[in-house]
């Protein structure tokens, strides 16, 4: 059985869990505590990151995306679109909410890490708008959600998902059709409410 290493509120952790629930695959989720690095991860990515899958004798796969290209193959190309141009469009959009979430989880480390009078505003707010110039694009063309859900699908649910959870009230006013999608992807993968990035 696979192992997936991993955090409640990671949305990183939330696309590669969702996938692999949505795919059928048996796995055991860990959750580890990043800032204490335990041997458990450590051992098996470096870097000290999650997610991290593991599978056969502990054969470790790492990074969210390298983890969504393992579980596609693994599930004979069920995660992405077979064709070329749509699945191009797949990747661009996890490659977009990843980089939403890239930008929002350093606000969130600068705030949590830094004592107030040492936090740097002017790098926050320019993180703030490279996630809400991804958010504004979204929200003007909403990826559709087809007949089958792919790995982009699940990255936008994640990052909608960790911006429920860590910027509450500060997103959805602008952003109507993306909080909508949200509910139609929840129509869609019963398991979100359960499987989106929330507090232990």
């Amino acid at each position: 059985m696979m192992k997936i290493l991993c955090s409640p509120t990671s949305p990183y952790s939330a696309k590669v869990r969702m996938a692999a629930r949505h795919l059928g695959f048996r796995y055991m989720e860990v959750m580890v505590d990043t800032v204490a690095g335990p041997a458990e991860l450590t051992d098996n990515n470096p870097l000290g990151k999650i997610p991290v899958l593991l599978h056969g004798k502990d054969k470790a796969v790492y990074d969210s995306r390298a983890i969504m290209q393992f579980l596609n193959r693994k599930s004979d190309g069920k995660l992405y679109p077979e064709k070329d141009r749509k699945r191009t469009e797949a990747e661009i959009l996890e490659a977009l909410a990843d980089g939403i979430c890239d930008c929002l989880l350093a606000i969130v480390y600068e705030k949590r890490m830094r004592p107030e009078e040492k936090q740097h505003a002017p790098w926050t707010e320019r993180q703030w708008e490279k996630a809400r110039r991804a958010l504004d694009m979204l929200e003007k063309n909403p990826p559709k959600i087809g007949k089958r859900l792919h790995g982009g699908h699940f990255a936008l649910a994640a990052t909608l998902g960790y911006l429920g959870l860590r910027f509450a009230g500060q997103w959805e006013e602008d952003h109507p059709k993306l909080v909508a999608w949200a509910l139609e992807f929840a129509d869609r993968f019963p398991h979100y409410g359960a499987m989106k990035p929330q507090q232990p």
